[in-house]
C-alpha cells in the first residue's frame, strides 16, 4: 500500500506551509488518501467512504486558500469516528441497530472543523456504540493494530488510533467514555487527549454514557493535537453539558492555542523547569507488566532530564474507579439506548407479533453482546430496590475519587504522570470471552473521566520479546481546564525523544532517546 502525500510532511505546521504555498493541493492530498484507504485491507479503520463528499471538501478548502480566507485546518485530511453523525456519510456507531442511518445533519464537532477547513476522509470504526476496551465490538469487524496484525488497537476509538498510526488519515476525531481515546493511542503508539468534561460539545455524538462521555483529537504529536482541539472545542448552546467559561477564560477557539503558546513561552534548556510531576504509587502496583513498567520509568527520568521534579503522591480509590465506572456508565447507557425502539429509527425486525414483540426483537437482533450486558447490568442497577445499593453509592464513590484528585492537584502536583495501560496490546481474541479481564484494562484511565479532569496519551516506547513491536504510552492528567499545560508538557517530551515520529514497519523499537 503507498501511503498517502500527507505522510510526507513532519507536521501540521509543514502541511499547512505546503498548502499555503501551493506545493500540494488538498485535492491532491484526499485523492491520495482516498486511494491509500481504498487499498488497505489489513486493518478495517474505515466503515463509510464517499469519494464525491471528500473531494467537495477538498475543491473547497482549495478555493478558500486561493482567496485568502482559508481556516487554520484548510486541506488538512482528517476522518470522524462513527460516533459522531454526519450529513451525507453514514453514522453507525458500529452496530447493526442503526447500519443504514445517514443523519439529516452534522454533530458541533463536524461542523467546526469543516469550518475551520479540514477535509474529512470518511467515518472510522469503533466499538459498538462505544462500548469497549478492543474494537473487537464492532459489528462489522474487528479493528487491527497496524504494528501487529495480531493485536488489537484498542477501543472504543480504535479505528481512530489505527487509521492515524497506519497512516491513512492525518488525525481523528475520537470519544473517551472511560478511556477510549488514551488506551487506543497508547497501544496503536499514536498521541490523544480527552480534555476536561464540557470542554468539546456532545451534541450530535451518539450517547454511551453521559455524564462521562467527551470527544477529543488523535495525531501523532501534541503540537498537531493543539490545533485539532482548539478548533473542536468551545461552547454550545445546543449541548447542555457544554461548559461557557473555563476558570475565567471563555470556551471559545483559540483557548487552547493560547494556553498552550504560555505554556511553552521562556522555555530554556530546561523546559520543565518548576514542574511538579505526581506519580501515583497505586498506578505500579500488581498487575502492572514489566515492560510497560520500564517504559514509563524511562520517561519519567526523560521528563526530570528536562527539569521536572518527580513527586510520589497517592490515589487512594483508584480500584474503586472500576466499580464505579461501570455501574453509571452502565445505568446511562440504559436509559441512552432505550430510544431505540424500532419505532423512529434504527434496525426493525422482519417479523414480529404486536408492537412489544416488535421491539424487543429489534433490540436482541441490532444490538451486539457487550452492549446487551451493559443494558442489563445498567438497568438492574437502576431497578427498584438497588437503585439507593449501586447506583447513589457508585455516585458518592466517584465524588471521593474526584476529590483525590483535587487534593493532590496543585496542593502537591501540578500534573500527574503514569500508564494508561497495564499491559500493551494483547492478542485479537485474548479476552473477548473474560468481560472483567477486558474491563480491567481500563484501571488507569477510568478515574480520569469520573473526575471529568483531562488526560492524555503520548507514545514512549515498546514493550519487550515477543511485544517488541507493540507500544507504550505515557498517561498525563491535569486539572480542570489544563489541556494547555499538558499538551506543552508532552511536546517538550516530544521535541527531546522521536517515539511519536516512530512509523509501523520503520524498525519500531530502535533507540527512542533524546534527539
Amino acid at each position: 500500500m503507498t501511503l498517502p502525500l500527507h505522510n510526507e510532511f513532519a507536521d501540521l505546521g509543514a502541511l499547512r506551509s505546503a498548502l499555503a504555498e501551493r506545493r500540494v493541493s488538498s485535492r491532491e492530498l484526499a485523492r491520495s488518501a482516498l486511494d491509500a484507504i481504498a487499498a488497505d485491507t489489513a486493518h478495517n479503520a474505515f466503515l463509510h467512504v464517499d469519494e464525491a463528499l471528500t473531494l467537495a471538501e477538498a475543491d473547497a478548502a482549495d478555493a478558500a486558500i486561493a482567496r485568502g480566507d482559508a481556516g487554520p485546518l484548510a486541506g488538512v485530511p482528517i476522518a470522524h469516528k462513527d460516533v459522531f453523525v454526519t450529513q451525507g456519510w453514514r453514522t453507525t456507531a458500529g452496530s447493526r441497530m442503526l447500519a443504514d442511518y445517514v443523519s439529516p445533519f452534522d454533530a458541533t464537532v463536524v461542523d467546526k472543523l469543516r469550518r475551520a477547513g479540514a477535509v474529512s476522509l470518511g467515518k472510522l470504526n469503533c466499538d459498538e456504540f462505544a462500548m469497549g476496551s478492543s474494537n473487537e465490538n464492532s459489528a462489522f469487524g474487528p479493528v487491527r493494530n497496524p504494528w501487529d496484525a495480531q493485536a488489537v488497537p484498542g477501543g472504543s476509538s480504535g479505528g481512530s488510533a489505527a487509521a492515524v498510526a497506519a497512516g491513512l488519515a492525518f488525525g481523528a476525531t475520537a470519544t473517551d467514555t472511560g478511556g477510549s481515546i488514551r488506551q487506543p493511542a497508547s497501544l496503536c503508539g499514536v498521541t490523544g487527549i480527552k480534555p476536561t468534561y464540557g470542554t468539546v460539545s456532545r451534541y450530535g455524538m451518539i450517547a454511551y454514557g453521559s455524564s462521562l462521555d467527551q470527544g477529543g483529537p488523535i495525531a501523532h504529536s501534541a503540537r498537531d493535537l493543539v490545533e485539532l482541539l482548539d478548533a473542536m472545542s468551545g461552547f454550545d448552546e445546543r449541548d447542555s453539558t457544554s461548559v461557557p467559561d473555563c476558570q475565567g477564560a471563555a470556551n471559545q477557539p483559540g483557548r487552547i492555542r493560547a494556553a498552550f503558546a504560555a505554556a511553552r513561552s521562556g522555555q530554556g534548556s530546561a523546559p520543565l523547569a518548576g514542574l511538579r510531576v505526581g506519580v501515583p504509587r497505586e498506578f505500579f502496583g500488581a498487575g502492572l507488566a514489566a515492560d510497560v513498567a520500564e517504559a514509563i520509568e524511562t520517561a519519567l527520568r526523560q521528563l526530570e532530564a528536562l527539569g521536572a521534579q518527580r513527586v510520589e503522591i497517592s490515589l487512594p480509590r483508584t480500584e474503586l474507579s472500576i466499580p464505579a465506572y461501570y455501574v453509571i456508565a452502565t445505568a446511562e447507557a440504559s436509559s441512552n439506548l432505550s430510544r431505540y425502539d424500532a419505532v423512529r429509527y434504527g434496525h426493525r425486525a422482519a417479523q414480529y407479533a404486536d408492537i412489544a414483540d416488535m421491539t424487543a426483537r429489534s433490540r436482541a437482533e441490532g444490538f451486539g453482546a457487550e452492549v446487551q450486558r451493559r443494558i442489563l447490568t445498567g438497568t438492574y442497577v437502576l431497578s427498584h430496590g438497588y437503585y439507593d445499593a449501586y447506583y447513589l453509592q457508585a455516585q458518592r464513590i466517584r465524588r471521593l475519587i474526584a476529590q483525590d484528585f483535587q487534593r493532590v492537584l496543585g496542593s502537591e502536583c501540578d500534573i500527574i504522570a503514569g500508564p494508561v495501560s497495564p499491559t500493551v496490546a494483547w492478542n485479537l481474541g485474548e479476552k473477548s470471552d473474560d468481560p472483567v479481564a477486558m474491563y480491567l484494562a481500563d484501571i488507569y484511565t477510568l478515574a480520569v473521566n469520573l473526575a471529568g479532569v483531562p488526560g492524555m496519551s503520548v507514545p514512549c516506547g515498546f514493550g519487550q520479546g515477543a511485544n517488541a513491536r507493540r507500544p507504550v504510552g505515557l498517561q498525563i492528567i491535569g486539572n480542570y481546564f489544563d489541556e494547555g499545560r499538558l499538551l506543552a508538557v508532552a511536546d517538550a517530551y516530544q521535541q527531546a525523544t522521536d517515539w511519536h515520529r516512530r512509523r509501523p514497519g520503520e524498525g519500531a523499537a530502535r533507540g527512542g532517546e533524546a534527539q
